[in-house]
């Protein structure tokens, strides 16, 4: 075992601790040291507040259900809104009752048992409230597709911590690993809950090695299993040293009983194991472990939430939520490890100092600062979901958005459950709630008018495919109308206007993402729409840096054009943060170009980025460097450097060794072992490349990374292949430059497309 304190030369660990500390602070008296240092970003922060704002903030919790497919999210979401009282009774998740799930809202979620949206609700357990954010959750043996990513993005960056949900049978798959990537991009503590514990073949301790292995966290059970798969009946909880039953019709009461004599040896090893992973991430529990001694109930819980709250502990709870096992405390463990508002710093940007970063304070006596973080359109117009950053927002007050600049009247502030409401006069500081009647984009920050901050930007991926979508009949005015709204409620959901074809192009994450939105248009808007064969989203790109001198020149009498640049065109790496891959910097000096012609210049650069010349898709990955260049007195004007910097950007893109890039899918499929070769022979066939394959008893998981233009049709070849009983689901990884060969068929393909069309 390894742990921090075995550097520090044999002393005892509290010694060791204080000397380092003791050295450390003399010689560095500004800084500030830790042994475990905290998430970047998200930390412990003291500030005066208001001791009630205070006690209401210590018993606050906004978190996120976040899983992979079917790992019964939205399930364990509903019990946890009945045993807190949040609803009277359970439901089908598929709607097979006639009600469906509670989280799920929409006419389609309940139909297919997914969940589309992120619905948000607010529950109390105790004498603490919790804000709820249920995630997207696709079903892949019927559609395979995971595309709505941004519903995940968009719930963990305005939560304080997250519940990750495992199958006690499949484990971390490839849209665990998304989420945990998520988390981590936003610095989320999560505590994991292993679900369907009743199911044959669940292995918890199996999957905990997993989230040890494949994610790469320290992760350890806090509770063990009474009984295995269908007679499974309860957990013993290795902290407080307890057995808990679940009796009653639905689970209702929590019965606490003497540990098992049976289960005593595999509680104690665990319990150990447990000691052991936090002895690496704290301190206090490295000092009882080398003493040999157990930790208290007391000690064990502050350690836990200590560790968790700091990104270096993922405590793993168990239950099955269709089974009304063992929910209560994965609820316990939400208030007892996951952070309230005041123990995560959030930052802001401030635009009137050069977008310093600046922390927020998480208390209600501070000026008001607020994420609009998603739309939707509800029975009385547009209904915005906000997370209170810091301050306070009352209905009737006055809030300035900082992208416009324009002042707004709050006329009506709700807490959201699902698709119901309750109407409040004020949110505090740390809490989410909806607003009603403020036009508004996803991802704008508001203020009180006294600052100007500005949140960052959640991420938003680039989208993959896109199809040509026609109204049947003359309904234009709906057709645009549900566009536009569908472009404000998500930011990965494009529409542009093809210049030569004149169709519109809508583009998103994935086909099932742009078939809810067609399907979306039919019902909410009465607008059937006929639709194009899907198109992948190619791009293009420069492989090496070209230099370019191009001189734009006409005369045709009177004033003619003129325009000369010169410069570099070279590949640019996409920046992680920014997501920035295209940069036009102007580095003439002396005058040669005028400065009122630079913007031109950078137009001209940018229509060349709209299409490029190989197959006619958006170039991604290139820097523009205007070094010098020249001007006539007379024919020099904005669009003459517009043309000579489009058509230098064209010459140079032609010497640059150009590539077309498609995008690479992450594809995880599951199917019974028999059909393990027919599978994998398949994916080759699709220029696959196999990442990673896992057994488990009767049945495989196969990861690997194949081009989106070869996935087309495969849902059918895995059904027929597996006799209906393999199932798949695919991510978006990124775009890679296509093999030589099929690069000349795409450029032949696009050549073939525009003679035809010039006929």
């Amino acid at each position: 075992m390894f742990f921090a304190r075995s550097l520090l030369g044999g002393l005892p660990g509290k010694a060791s601790f204080r000397a380092v500390a003791t050295s450390f602070l003399e010689v560095t008296p500004n800084k500030t040291l830790s042994l475990f240092p905290l998430g970047l970003g998200r930390r412990f922060q003291s500030t005066e507040a208001d001791p009630k704002d205070l006690e209401r903030l210590d018993k606050l919790r906004n978190i996120g259900i976040s899983a992979h497919i079917d790992s019964g999210k939205t399930t364990c979401t509903e019990r946890i809104l009945y045993y807190t009282g949040r609803i009277k009774e359970i439901h089908d998740v598929r709607g097979r009752d006639g009600v469906g799930a509670k989280m799920d809202s929409m006419d389609l979620e309940r139909e297919k048992g997914i969940t589309i949206q992120s619905a948000a609700t607010y529950a109390s357990w105790g004498d603490h409230n919790i804000n709820i954010i249920d995630t997207p959750d696709i079903h892949t043996s019927n559609i395979g597709h995971v595309d709505f990513t941004i519903e995940v993005e968009r719930a963990l960056r305005v939560l304080d911590g997250a519940v990750m949900i495992l199958c006690s049978v499949s484990g971390v798959q490839s849209q665990t690993i998304t989420v945990d990537r998520q988390m981590r991009r936003y610095n989320v503590p999560r505590i994991s809950f292993i679900n369907k514990m009743d199911r044959a073949g669940a292995n918890p301790f199996r999957i905990i090695d997993q989230l040890r292995q494949k994610l790469k966290l320290t992760a350890a059970a806090v509770q063990i299993p009474i009984g295995a798969e269908d007679q499974f009946t309860g957990v013993v909880d290795l902290i407080k040293w307890r057995a808990y039953y679940n009796e009653g019709e639905n689970g209702e009461q929590l019965n606490e009983r003497d540990i098992p004599e049976e289960l005593m040896p595999l509680a104690t090893e665990k319990r150990n194991e447990l000691i052991e992973q936090l002895a690496n991430v704290d301190d206090e529990i490295a000092d009882i472990y080398l003493c040999e001694e157990i930790p208290t109930t007391e000690q064990f819980m502050n350690a836990i939430r200590r560790a968790t709250i700091s990104l270096k502990f993922t405590p793993v709870l168990m239950g099955s939520a269709f089974k009304n096992t063992a929910v209560q405390p994965l609820l316990d463990a939400i208030i007892n490890y996951l952070p309230n508002p005041t123990e995560v710093t959030n930052t802001a940007l401030d635009i009137s100092r050069e977008e310093e970063k600046v922390d927020l304070s998480p208390y209600s006596n501070s000026p008001f600062v607020g994420l609009a973080f998603k739309l939707e359109e509800g029975r009385y117009g547009q209904l915005t979901y906000m997370r209170i950053y810091q301050g306070s927002l009352k209905k009737g007050s006055f809030i300035t958005n900082v992208k416009t600049g324009k002042k707004i009247k709050v006329p009506r502030l709700v807490r959201m459950h699902a698709a119901d409401m309750e109407d409040v006069d004020e949110l505090g500081a740390g809490e989410i709630g909806a607003m009603f009647g403020v036009d508004c984009a996803s991802g704008d920050t508001f203020t009180d008018g006294s600052l100007q901050y500005t949140m960052t930007s959640m991420y938003v991926p680039e989208p993959v495919i896109s199809l040509s979508l026609t109204p049947k009949g003359k309904e234009s005015a709906n057709f645009s109308k549900a566009l536009n709204r569908f472009q404000k409620e998500d930011p990965t959901f494009r529409v542009h206007v093809d210049s030569e074809s004149k169709e519109t192009i809508i583009s998103g994450m994935g086909e099932l993402h742009l078939q809810i939105y067609v399907e979306r248009m039919k019902r909410e808007y009465n607008v059937e729409c006929l639709t194009g064969k899907p198109r992948v989203a190619f791009r293009e790109t420069i492989t090496q840096p070209a230099k370019f001198n191009y001189t734009h020149k006409k005369q045709s009498g009177g004033a003619g054009q003129f325009g000369r640049v010169m410069g570099l065109l070279e590949p640019m790496t996409r920046d992680e943060e920014t997501g920035k891959d295209i940069e036009f910097e102007n580095r003439v000096i002396g005058g040669n170009i005028p400065t009122n012609f630079i913007p031109a210049c950078e137009k001209g650069f940018m229509d060349g980025l709209e299409k490029g010349p190989l197959i006619g898709h958006p170039v991604n990955g290139v820097r523009m460097v205007l070094e010098d260049g020249a001007a006539h007195a007379v024919d020099s004007s904005e669009l003459a450097f517009r043309i000579a910097t489009k058509n230098a950007f064209q010459e140079a893109f032609a010497k640059a060794r150009p590539a077309i890039l498609e995008p690479i899918m992450n594809v995880a499929i599951t199917a019974p072992i028999e059909f393990q070769g027919t599978v994998i022979g398949g994916l080759n066939k699709r220029k696959g490349t196999i990442v990673d394959t896992e057994i488990q008893e009767d049945y495989f998981q196969v990861t690997a990374d194949v081009p989106l233009n070869d996935m087309f049709g495969y849902s059918t070849e895995l059904r027929s292949a597996t006799q209906g009983k393999g199932e798949f689901s695919m991510e978006y990884k990124d775009h890679q430059a296509v093999q030589t060969h099929v690069q000349e068929e795409l450029i032949q393909q696009y050549k073939k497309e525009q003679a035809n069309k010039n006929k």
